[in-house]
């Protein structure tokens, strides 16, 4: 019949299908833009893809502490990005001397923060060789540079290839140090301010500001060493007195 059309009603219903799909498609699109803006807001700016610093080409003990292999079975040890953020500013070290020997996975030296002893292990074996006097003297570059000017010290090691086996290092070492923030959670939060919401963190400090009063506790489970008296020296300072 002329002047008459007829209409596909599923040609129809497929164009309003098209259009609630792109819908949906803006809207997953547009949330995972928001998501992404808070996790960027949140973030501590660091390295693409992480919220600590790890940089390439170091091993890393689970205790939080890297090394560096060097020529003539040295090594470089210091403490890694996430141990200085967990304690945050740190007023003093504990350094073991020239001439003392380390143990891989043993308490090798101490963080002094707020008169607050807080160990940390050996990342290997070897004799003390050199001390870095400048982060004695300015303990802030632990939190501007733990992995340059901030090292603490020079070991030899003549089996340091064979301890590095027990190190992480790469995608490993990262996805780690990523985890440790998992060991936040048994601690009770007894104290106000910021919370781990969204991959957000504090920039220094993180065990007072999710534990409070109990920070020390916290600090010393993620570095491996909560069996450690909070009193007590490291062993090679032991070992010193008694020699």
């Amino acid at each position: 019949m002329e002047g008459i059309r007829f209409v596909d009603i599923y040609a129809t219903k497929g164009i309003e299908y098209l259009i609630v799909i792109a819908f949906f498609a803006v809207v997953v699109v547009f949330s995972h833009y928001l998501y992404g803006r808070r996790r960027a807001l949140a973030v501590v700016p660091e390295e693409s893809g992480t919220r600590f610093r790890v940089p390439e080409k170091l091993l890393y003990h689970q205790g939080h502490a890297w090394l560096r292999p060097q020529t003539g079975s040295i090594g470089v040890v210091g403490l890694d990005d996430f141990a200085q953020k967990l304690v945050g500013k740190v007023d003093s070290l504990e350094l073991p001397p020239v001439g003392a020997r380390l143990t891989q996975g043993a308490r090798a030296w101490n963080l002094v923060v707020d008169h607050a002893r807080i160990p940390m292990l050996s990342p290997a074996n070897g004799e003390v060789v050199e001390v870095n006097q400048e982060v004695l003297r300015s303990p802030g570059l632990l939190q501007h540079d733990p992995y340059g000017n901030g090292w603490l010290l020079k070991i030899k090691d003549p089996a340091i290839a064979s301890d590095t086996r027990n190190l992480l290092s790469g995608k490993v070492a990262r996805a780690w140090i990523e985890n440790s923030l998992e060991r936040l959670n048994p601690i009770p939060h007894t104290s106000p301010g910021m919370v781990l919401q969204d991959g957000g963190l504090p920039v220094e400090g993180i065990a007072r500001v999710v534990a409070g009063e109990k920070w020390q506790e916290l600090a010393r489970t993620c570095l491996m060493t909560e069996e450690s008296s909070a009193g007590a020296p490291p062993m090679f300072l032991a070992e010193a007195r008694e020699s």
